[in-house]
């Protein structure tokens, strides 16, 4: 092994495409030369082997032989796709929409109240997960894809007529012009 790390010439190497592969490559390897009961520099020289050939960085090799050293075996630990599992589902969020609009979109504190009001009072038992819904996650609900695809607010542009910067600047423009044109006079803009 010591060998072929000291060699000069380039070698491209393939790897294992999927992970599980690679960390069975990495397992073998590790059982095959022993890596237990080698001395520091043969496991120095594995080191730079497994660096070499596995695609793997230093600091996630160093990790995977810990790993080995202390189960005897390396088995890839597979993180979870999502961390935290959704408590309000696509049916509390349209009935949110609903709510928000046939209210008129209203503060978080009434839609709060409201949803309180259809669970206990009312006994809907679809608002049963809204009733406990604090009032910042309401807020969170409003913002995400499948309520914005339910219920899009907008506002309609409000026009202002022409800005008094603009009118000024316009004004001037048109004066200079009428002048360059007229020789001077400027009798329509008095």
């Amino acid at each position: 092994m010591a060998l072929f790390l000291d060699g000069s010439q380039r070698i491209a190497f393939a790897v294992a495409a999927s992970k599980d592969e690679r960390y069975r490559f990495v397992e073998k390897l590790l059982e095959r030369f022993a890596y237990v009961s080698l001395g520091r520099n043969e496991k120095g020289v594995m080191r730079r082997f497994l660096l070499k050939v596995s695609g793997y960085s230093r600091s996630q090799l160093t990790r995977m032989i810990q790993r080995y050293l202390c189960a005897g075996e390396l088995k890839r630990q597979q993180k979870t796709v999502n961390g935290f599992e959704s408590i309000y589902t696509p049916m509390d969020i349209g009935l949110l929409a609903a709510l928000d609009k046939r209210h008129d979109t209203p503060n978080g504190m009434m839609v709060k109240k409201l949803c309180e009001r259809a669970y206990y009072e009312f006994g809907e038992v679809s608002y049963k997960r809204l009733s406990r819904i604090s009032v910042s996650h309401i807020y969170n609900l409003r913002q995400s894809s499948s309520y914005q695809k339910l219920r899009r607010h907008y506002t309609k542009t409000r026009s202002r007529g022409v800005a008094p910067i603009l009118s000024k600047w316009l004004i001037r423009f048109l004066r200079r012009a009428f002048c360059d044109i007229t020789g001077g006079q400027e009798s329509i803009f008095v």
